[in-house]
């Protein structure tokens, strides 16, 4: 199966665009963004300016994904919308290394621009997966992209952060231009490995011009829309989805400035991502054996009440060993997690229709953290306290553990309407 261009060349979107979310979202912008692009700002400010930028991309996502998924159905378009979002999460990564120091509101605009590229693009990866892999092998292609991912994110983060730790190894001047210089290798990575994808994936045919595919992309949006009542998994998943995904979103990107909060050194926490990756590369892959044999759903639970342990365990953390344990947990559960709630997903999806009920589901979360992040951002607003903020994300975990325990995995899609 993996040694199928097809499926490798999906699977290698993974390794090209991880690295945005390593070392951009989880890594260098939150240590950068309260160290040099907000300096001066107290620690509690600068976690509710992240949290708000973070929360505002996410709503856009929100907003967009549901029609441009419809719209790329209607017109045979994924591929080109993939192609669009991923140009402008491209182009703003290597953005970042332009924002002068100091300019907090410029640096929180490229990366919400960034991030609506990254997330937006991955509407149309996800969606991609039917045209790689039969029904019955999806949790294990899901899984090898999320493999993929963690191992190309890491290897680039680790070179990122060696350029951080010794930047006169490669001949920079500091700390401040070793992290800026790694915008632009997430930019040019990114960039090319993302091109066996465009090459090798097949893109259904166009059936319409585009005028066409828009309207009859916004009648088949108001369609699916309809067809969630009659695919009562599927809507009762994403809702699940939406709440726990929220909260896993929101530990990966607020994690690094949640250590800094506490006075952990930033060196300390930025190993602690590393390790993450290395521990997330088998984890993902023993997690896609494990559905295989026990069923996806008990698989997917597990990881969200290992996340709503970690949650508390975060709030009483007072040691950067304890950061360290805390990552190696997460490592052990946050790529399962992430693909087996696509290869559910996509067990209650008709595949003509892929694109909008992926849409969907990237709305409701994949990369997206909506509530999550403004709980955090609001939380230490109102109380002065960061562990107190970290410790509200435990709210919609909860609420997405409850709802996953109606879901039934055996469901099977029904055949779209006509």
């Amino acid at each position: 199966m993996f040694r199928d261009r097809r499926v490798f060349s999906w699977a290698l979107y993974d390794w090209a665009n991880s690295v945005f979310a390593t070392t951009v979202m989880a890594g260098f912008f939150p240590v950068f963004f309260k160290q040099y692009w907000s300096a001066g700002a107290d620690a509690v400010t600068s976690t509710a300016q992240l949290g708000f930028a973070n929360s505002i991309a996410s709503v856009f996502i929100l907003i967009a994904a549901p029609v441009l998924g419809a719209i790329a159905d209607g017109g045979g378009a994924r591929k080109q919308y993939l192609g669009v979002f991923t140009a402008l999460g491209i182009v703003m990564a290597a953005g970042l290394y332009f924002v002068a120091e100091g300019n907090w509101a410029m640096a929180a605009l490229v990366y919400v621009l960034a991030t609506v590229g990254f997330s937006g693009a991955i509407v149309f990866y996800d969606a991609l997966i039917v045209s790689v892999s039969p029904a019955h092998r999806y949790d294990e292609v899901s899984c090898f992209g999320y493999s993929l991912g963690y191992i190309g994110g890491g290897v680039l983060f680790a070179l990122n952060v060696a350029m951080t730790l010794s930047p006169g190894t490669f001949g920079l001047a500091g700390a401040a231009e070793a992290v800026r210089l790694s915008f632009i290798s997430v930019a040019v990575w990114w960039f090319l490995f993302s091109i066996p994808l465009f090459r090798n994936v097949p893109e259904p045919p166009r059936t319409a011009d585009a005028g066409s595919a828009v309207a009859a992309g916004l009648r088949s949006l108001a369609k699916t829309l309809r067809e969630h009542r009659t695919h009562r998994m599927a809507a009762l998943f994403l809702a699940a989805y939406f709440f726990y995904i929220d909260g896993v979103h929101t530990i990966i990107r607020m994690a690094v400035d949640y250590g800094l909060s506490l006075g952990f050194p930033a060196e300390s926490l930025i190993v602690a991502l590393l390790i993450v990756q290395f521990v997330g590369f088998p984890a993902a892959l023993v997690f896609g054996l494990v559905a295989r044999r026990v069923g996806p759903k008990p698989t997917l639970y597990f990881g969200v009440v290992v996340y709503v342990a970690v949650t508390v365990y975060a709030y009483f953390m007072t040691s950067v060993v304890e950061f360290y344990i805390l990552a190696v947990v997460i490592g052990l559960v946050q790529g399962g997690v992430q693909a087996i709630s696509r290869s559910l997903y996509a067990r209650f999806v008709p595949a003509a229709q892929s694109g909008e009920f992926f849409g969907f589901f990237n709305m409701l979360g994949r990369f997206a953290a909506i509530v999550g992040p403004s709980l955090v951002a609001v939380t230490g607003l109102l109380t002065g306290s960061s562990r107190l903020g970290i410790l509200s994300v435990i709210v919609v975990l909860l609420i997405g553990a409850v709802l996953l325990a109606f879901v039934r995995e055996r469901e099977e899609a029904a055949p779209a309407a006509a």
